[in-house]
């Protein structure tokens, strides 16, 4: 799928990746960005810095019918939209005592509201895209933070089950897996001295949302399902599948380090 012409949603738009998510498309060349987050102020500071074609929405992605109301917004001022971006998360950075009925709204029935809001409009006109940002804590784990981890597994699959009943319907899907990107999130866990955020930055490079935001451009022209901006991701994902017990070994190994 080419970007220009296109209408895009982003959730979680505000900042860190979907804040450079926004940006890039706009230069791509997309007729019209919504910036959608929580935080109103944020986003629209995000839309004013874009310019032509950008605004701003402010909703909780939690909340099944501010999503539905965002869609048919968008719809109706714009006819259509062809990308939707799932992007909205959130992290509590600690093991069986994280929030995760907060994780589980967030990370996914946020997904799963934009999909029940958007599917019916792309379903008529036989196309439309689906970007779903899961994580590699959704192919891997998330050392340290358990409500995370669960919830980004779930996120990777619904996708794929998006993917696989819509996809002959002319409904494209992307499952947005990276790892450590220069965002608050991992920034305020490492101030924290969150371990899941110390062996993350430690995994690999941390990239810039930016960086993050072009492996997405070059995802959804090849329309492929995993988006992977660290191409480690993919051989630990591997390894994982291969041996699934020498790789849980590996990731106590790695556990007991940072744990020392």
């Amino acid at each position: 799928m080419e970007l220009s012409g296109r209408v895009v949603v982003i959730t979680g738009g505000a900042g860190g990746i979907g804040a450079a998510m926004a940006r890039r498309f706009a230069a791509e060349g997309a007729e019209a960005v919504i910036v959608a987050d929580l935080d109103a102020e944020a986003a629209g500071v995000v839309a004013d810095d874009i310019g032509t074609g950008a605004t701003a929405a402010a909703v909780d992605v939690t909340d099944a019918g501010q999503v539905a109301a965002l869609v048919a917004q968008t719809e109706q001022q714009y006819g259509r939209i062809d990308l939707f971006c799932a992007n909205a998360g959130v992290t509590s950075g600690v093991g069986l005592d994280g929030d995760f009925d907060r994780a589980w709204q967030v990370n996914v029935m946020g997904h799963l509201h934009a999909a029940r809001a958007v599917l019916p409009g792309m379903l008529a006109r036989g196309e439309g895209y689906l970007l779903q940002t899961c994580s590699a804590a959704g192919l891997l784990t998330s050392v340290g933070d358990a409500a995370y981890a669960t919830t980004k597994h779930a996120a990777v699959g619904l996708a794929e089950w998006l993917a696989v009943t819509y996809g002959d319907r002319g409904i494209r899907v992307s499952a947005l897996c990276p790892q450590g990107v220069d965002t608050p999130m991992l920034s305020e866990g490492l101030a924290a001295g969150h371990l899941g955020a110390r062996v993350t930055a430690a995994a690999g490079a941390v990239l810039a949302p930016e960086q993050v935001a072009q492996a997405v451009v070059e995802g959804i022209e090849a329309e492929r399902f995993l988006i992977l901006p660290h191409p480690q991701v993919a051989l630990f994902h591997q390894r994982k599948a291969e041996n699934p017990d020498g790789w849980l070994t590996a990731m106590r190994t790695m556990v007991r380090r940072f744990s020392s």
